[in-house]
């Protein structure tokens, strides 16, 4: 994951019951590793994952690692935001194997994360994960369109109230949890009317966030793996 998001959901699950042999849904996936936030339960926790990806070339090096991990199941699909379109989310995960409230939700495609996750009815996944534009403060109601790039954090925590969920952490994405499983982990009962609390304003001296990220996106895999090693190498120096 690119902030500790795996870390956060293996510690929630952990509280929940539910480390082992879930199931998970994550778009764009890319090649299923690179910043993934589920990754981590499929290679060490036994999960089973529905991986979507859009881009034709990210989604060949998803089915390289779908053939390593035979617990992942790629699907290259681009999802509509019309919740009538055959390619709506509902309508892709009606044709998977994946239950109704399946552990994990992560949404990342930069755009209408949004407007996607409103369009689930079925489905009622345990948590979820939600990019948003984090370096619009709290209070600020933007949803993206073609003026306004991404969702604030104050839209997402609106939505995620209409729909069911409590807020439980930002991370430069938020991650939300349904309503009904917040005693199982001590939520604290004056985040319910405050969620601006766990804003991490850090975010708001990141402006260039977004756009590093899309870039990040536009870059060969190879390149990033070798940037890796390369930001490994200094630290042990």
């Amino acid at each position: 994951s690119q902030n500790g998001e795996d870390g956060i959901l293996q510690e929630l699950l952990k509280k929940l019951n539910l480390e082992k042999n879930g199931w998970c849904c994550e778009f764009g996936a890319w090649d299923g590793k690179v910043g993934s936030n589920t990754f981590n339960l499929i290679k060490n926790f036994n999960f089973k994952a529905i991986y979507i990806e859009s881009d034709e070339k990210k989604f060949k090096d998803l089915k390289k690692t779908e053939r390593d991990y035979p617990n992942i199941f790629a699907i290259n699909q681009t999802i509509d935001k019309n919740k009538n379109s055959i390619n709506s989310l509902e309508k892709v995960l009606e044709k998977t194997k994946i239950p109704v409230d399946f552990e994990i939700l992560s949404i990342d495609i930069d755009s209408y994360d949004l407007d996607v996750w409103e369009t689930l009815e079925k489905y009622r996944p345990k948590i979820v994960v939600i990019e948003i534009n984090s370096s619009i403060k709290p209070g600020v109601i933007q949803r993206h369109d073609l003026k306004n790039q991404g969702n604030s954090f104050s839209a997402t925590v609106e939505v995620g109230k209409k729909k069911g969920y409590i807020l439980v952490c930002h991370t430069g994405n938020c991650i939300f949890l349904r309503d009904d499983l917040k005693n199982k982990i001590n939520y604290e009962k004056n985040l319910l009317n405050n969620p601006n609390i766990l804003f991490d304003r850090s975010w708001l001296n990141k402006k260039d966030s977004i756009l590093k990220k899309i870039f990040r996106s536009l870059m060969p895999i190879f390149v990033i793996d070798f940037m890796r090693k390369i930001m490994r190498k200094i630290k042990r120096n």
